[in-house]
């Protein structure tokens, strides 16, 4: 097979080891996944960020009105509240995923529900933590992108975060945990993108 210097490479091609032997195919493997563009990764990485504001949205609808006691009605009418702040979160959140060329996920993470009111407030916790975790992460990532301006949105989005984050520690009765920030990972570590 004859190449031109101006026609691509071909993906496969058939090569014969000696005259009597058939064609051996040689097929290109693919590019390894973390050869992925580092803008890609961001967009997979703000689908998981959206995939967690829908989990958060749902929980908030659902503890807000399931929530039983006189020490819990307070934090019941803050979790409305918080509820519709997370739907303005991801509605931002979506936003920068078509900006930067990608497609919004569509599915939550997971939503734990119990009879228990503190078991309840300690799955938000636990979620609003790992939610300020990973935006930290994304701005730093957004930093390093050059993306200042969807940076900037995830600061916004981590103010609410963080208040939302002591409205639970303080209706369960302690301080708000400290976060403990993983160092950024390089951007070929981040997240694959969901399929959507």
């Amino acid at each position: 097979m004859q190449k031109s210097n101006h026609s691509p490479i071909p993906l496969t091609s058939t090569t014969a080891q000696h005259p009597a032997d058939p064609p051996t195919r040689h097929v290109d493997a693919p590019p390894p996944t973390s050869a992925l563009p580092r803008r890609e990764e961001l967009v997979a990485g703000l689908n998981q960020d959206l995939a967690r504001e829908y989990q958060a949205i749902i929980s908030y609808v659902i503890y807000s009105q399931v929530l039983r006691g006189a020490e819990f009605m307070n934090i019941a009418a803050e979790l409305k509240k918080h509820a519709a702040e997370e739907l303005q979160h991801a509605l931002i959140v979506a936003n920068q995923i078509d900006y930067l060329g990608g497609t919004p996920a569509t599915e939550p993470q997971p939503v734990r529900t119990s009879t228990e009111a503190r078991a309840m407030l300690e799955f938000d916790l636990e979620n609003e933590t790992e939610t300020i975790r990973q935006y930290r992460a994304r701005v730093l990532q957004c930093e390093a992108l050059g993306e200042y301006a969807t940076g900037e949105h995830i600061r916004e989005i981590l103010v609410q975060e963080q208040d939302h984050l002591i409205a639970l520690a303080t209706a369960l009765g302690r301080p708000a945990p400290a976060i403990a920030q993983e160092p950024a990972p390089p951007a070929h570590r981040f997240p694959k993108p969901v399929a959507v």
